[in-house]
């Protein structure tokens, strides 16, 4: 806990952003660090509350009021220390994780909970600011050669645990550079891909090996990886993205989210032109899709000058408070305004997209949509109703798909002899990571489906342990409720 009284004396203060105007003028982050002070007033809010919630609503078990209480007290290296004990990357969730742990947050009940996001970001920022952060590579090696398939969140926390038990791992990545949807899924204003590098520098430092531009499954045989490896975990994303199957979904000017933002990024990283992107520029923008895909696709759109930008969502508007039916200390389904809304969109529920309209020569022109509600009924799945007389016609040059994914591509559970379940992620439980094929492991979106980057990096530290267990017969690799204390 932080200080007896704190959350009685202090009030929650988040981090300021830069100004619009002036942040839309390029892709760097935008919030404005707090000074210690006011960072150290915010660890003294945390409760002297008996039982600490905010465990349970973190997937990765971090021990948060530890850490709380060491920036109150201005011990930044040990609350780092406690940080990277159970979270490999404490830059990436303190900047992208949607902070369940601050839902379920004691003092959340009635006042606004502790800032956990932030403090974590700030005490991974003062770890590598003061030097603290360093490579520690394995003090023996096993012998044992271990592929990880995938270079996301899951993949980079299962190689650094195998890393450390002493296992010679390789890491493959099928794109250009190392990060998954780190680097190609995030805008850079959400995380500069220096935050990436750095991190991954270590990982370098510390012995792993990062083979890029490696399609396991392509140009990389599975037949080679099963040669040459003892055992192999699959990390890849969920990429696999949902589409619309109405009249006119082929006409020019409808675009995948992920290929709109993944263009933008490699231009942010001098990998592509402007002229080569998928350019919203002058633009009449209609984003379908409500959640943080969809979001990030707003952001990125008025960067690039679009005239404007219209938001989609099928589902109801949520409330601004906590809904009855999800009380604390679980995830509420709220109302989200990002700092993207903020920044220039008219948004839209109970909006369904029934048709794209174009022109003779195969252009978008526009949209038809009908408003829709939703009716509930106990022990059924919703059905949804469209509402007659409701029909619009929308005008729009360009059309963003942010409507989530279906799952991971299958093709490398085909070429390893993989089951699948029923929503088509590779059949795996938690109790080891394992899947039919013996010496073949899957954490992260290949296992679960689209996900959190804190779900991620939960499951590949998971599934290191249980891999490690295959390799060597027992594991001292720490599981979700075994936090002892690892070098920073």
């Amino acid at each position: 806990m932080g200080k007896i009284t704190g959350f009685l004396e202090y009030e929650r203060v988040d981090e300021p952003y830069v100004k619009v105007e002036k942040r839309l003028q390029n892709y760097k982050e935008f919030t404005i660090p707090l000074e210690e002070k006011k960072l150290k007033d915010q660890g003294a809010r945390c409760m002297d509350c008996g039982i600490p919630f905010c465990h349970s609503g973190c997937p990765l078990g971090n021990l948060i009021p530890d850490f709380n209480d060491k920036v109150y007290k201005g011990r930044w290296k040990e609350a780092a220390q406690i940080l990277h004990a159970t979270n490999n990357f404490p830059e990436f969730t303190g900047r992208l994780c949607p902070a369940p742990c601050e839902e379920a947050c004691v003092l959340g009940i009635n006042e606004d909970p502790v800032s956990i996001e932030n403090i974590e970001k700030n005490i991974a920022e003062t770890a590598f600011k003061e030097g603290w952060v360093t490579a520690h590579p394995p003090k023996f090696r096993t012998g044992k050669n271990v592929a990880v398939v995938g270079s996301g969140p899951a993949g980079l926390a299962a190689a650094q645990q195998l890393n450390r038990a002493g296992h010679k791992v390789t890491v493959f990545e099928r794109d250009a550079k190392v990060g998954g949807l780190l680097r190609y899924g995030i805008p850079d204003f959400k995380m500069e891909k220096h935050i990436i590098d750095r991190r991954v520098a270590i990982l370098q430092e510390e012995g792993i090996l990062f083979e890029t531009n490696a399609h396991v499954g392509e140009n990389i045989s599975v037949e080679t990886i099963k040669a040459d490896f003892d055992a192999v975990l699959l990390s890849g994303g969920a990429t696999v993205r949902r589409g619309i199957p109405i009249k006119g979904n082929h006409l020019k000017g409808i675009h995948q989210a992920m290929d709109f933002l993944k263009l933008n990024n490699q231009f942010v990283d001098g990998l592509v032109e402007f002229e080569e992107v998928i350019s919203a520029r002058d633009k009449k923008v209609i984003v379908i899709g409500g959640g943080d895909t969809g979001s990030d696709c707003i952001g990125t759109s008025n960067r690039h000058g679009a005239t404007s930008v219209t938001n989609f969502e099928i589902l109801s508007k949520p409330s601004e408070g906590r809904p009855a039916h999800q009380p604390w200390p679980y995830w509420p389904m709220r109302l989200k305004t990002t700092s993207s809304h903020k920044e220039g969109v008219e948004r839209f529920f109970s909006i369904s997209t029934k048709e794209f309209l174009g022109d003779k020569n195969g252009n978008l022109t526009g949209l038809k949509t009908v408003e829709v509600e939703w009716i509930f009924k106990e022990g059924e799945r919703p059905e949804l109703k469209e509402l007659p007389n409701t029909e619009k016609l929308w005008e729009c040059d360009m059309v963003l798909l942010a409507l989530g994914f279906t799952g991971a591509e299958n093709t490398l559970a085909e070429q390893f002899g993989l089951e699948m379940d029923f929503r088509t992620n590779i059949k795996a439980t938690t109790k080891d990571y394992a899947t039919n094929v013996a010496g073949i492991f899957v954490a992260g979106d290949m296992r679960r489906g689209q996900s959190l980057i804190v779900w991620a990096i939960s499951e590949g530290r998971q599934a290191a342990h249980h891999l490690d267990a295959y390799l060597m017969g027992s594991s001292n690799l720490p599981l979700k409720d075994d936090n002892d204390l690892p070098r920073v």
